[in-house]
């Protein structure tokens, strides 16, 4: 599998293998199938993992744990992260370590190689802020926490999500001291679906390259916008709900995918390993079928500029 260059942390393949799917947050699966398919994705060359202890309530952490009983194999690293919100300060500190602690333990392991702020982070005076982190709750307790972490050597490194208010995760990235990684929608659509609880535009594209700048490692996600750019949504949504609108939006995307003889996520993963900057994607995948589309589609490459020209010209972006 291809390797890229994953900011100043060294390299890492083209592909991750993320907690949602074997965390059973988009669709049921067994145990048995989310351990396998964790296996067959190391087999295959994947050599990062993205769990967290929101998928599926610990369950993508326990797979882990469950597949490899505290011995990650040889070249292959790990995430976590923590839903913080917006604690009392005076709670923050052991907030972060309970929720570390915890995902050492489901994991069996010692260490993360990154510790994510798995929630937004947001300015402090915007209505709704206590869904997310505040700018000045991050500087002033958050990001010492998690420089102690490293301190300590229970993480490598630290990051954040870049779903968050995009004015304040701009102002994140290009601080001191900077995450070592942060996760970024990449997507033909440029949406972040349901996660949107911001008025300002998401602008994943302007992020990615700013954290390029400063030499930040992008993992990309919602490569088919939590399957708003499959085939077929494989759940009931609403009419109005976000990913039901992309659903729709996304109908000549489909279509030129059909043309090309690609299925939609297959085509889609492989635009986002398109994006200028993205150093890995973020696979969602809860069975061994869905990551053999997916390696397959990874094998094939990139696209190349004329067919990205086509699928930009014929979708609506956000």
């Amino acid at each position: 599998m291809e390797k890229r260059a994953f900011g100043k942390l060294g390299e890492i393949s083209c592909l991750t293998l993320g907690g949602g799917g074997i965390g059973q947050v988009w669709g049921p699966t067994s145990r048995d199938e989310a351990v396998a398919t964790l296996r067959e994705a190391v087999e295959a060359g994947i050599t990062f993992l993205d769990v967290a202890p929101a998928y599926g309530r610990g369950e993508a952490e326990l797979v882990v744990g469950a597949a490899f009983d505290g011995r990650l194999p040889d070249g292959v690293r790990i995430s976590t992260k923590c839903m913080l919100g917006n604690p009392p300060r005076e709670e923050v500190v052991l907030r972060l370590e309970r929720s570390l602690d915890r995902s050492l333990e489901r994991t069996k392991l010692k260490k993360f190689d990154l510790f994510f702020l798995h929630g937004q982070i947001v300015p402090d005076a915007i209505p709704g802020s206590a869904q997310g982190t505040p700018r000045s709750l991050f500087v002033e307790v958050v990001r010492p926490a998690l420089e102690q972490f490293v301190a300590q050597g229970r993480v490598s490194a630290w990051g954040v999500s870049g779903i968050g208010v995009p004015t304040a995760i701009l102002e994140t990235i290009n601080e001191n001291p900077p995450p070592g990684a942060v996760q970024v929608v990449a997507n033909l659509l440029d949406s972040v679906g349901g996660m949107k609880l911001f008025d300002e535009p998401a602008r994943p594209r302007e992020i990615i390259a700013a954290a390029g700048r400063r030499g930040i490692a992008v993992m990309g996600i919602r490569a088919v916008q939590a399957g708003a750019l499959t085939d077929s949504l494989d759940r009931e949504l609403a009419e109005t709900h976000p990913e039901m609108v992309d659903y729709r939006r996304a109908a000549p995307f489909r279509a030129l995918a059909k043309e090309v003889g690609e299925s939609a996520a297959a085509l889609a993963h492989r635009y986002a390993l398109s994006i200028p900057g993205v150093a890995t994607v973020v696979l969602g995948v809860k069975n061994r079928a869905e990551l053999r589309e997916c390696l397959a589609a990874a094998e094939r490459g990139p696209l190349d500029p004329e067919l990205i020209a086509r699928i930009d010209a014929a979708v609506d972006r956000v």
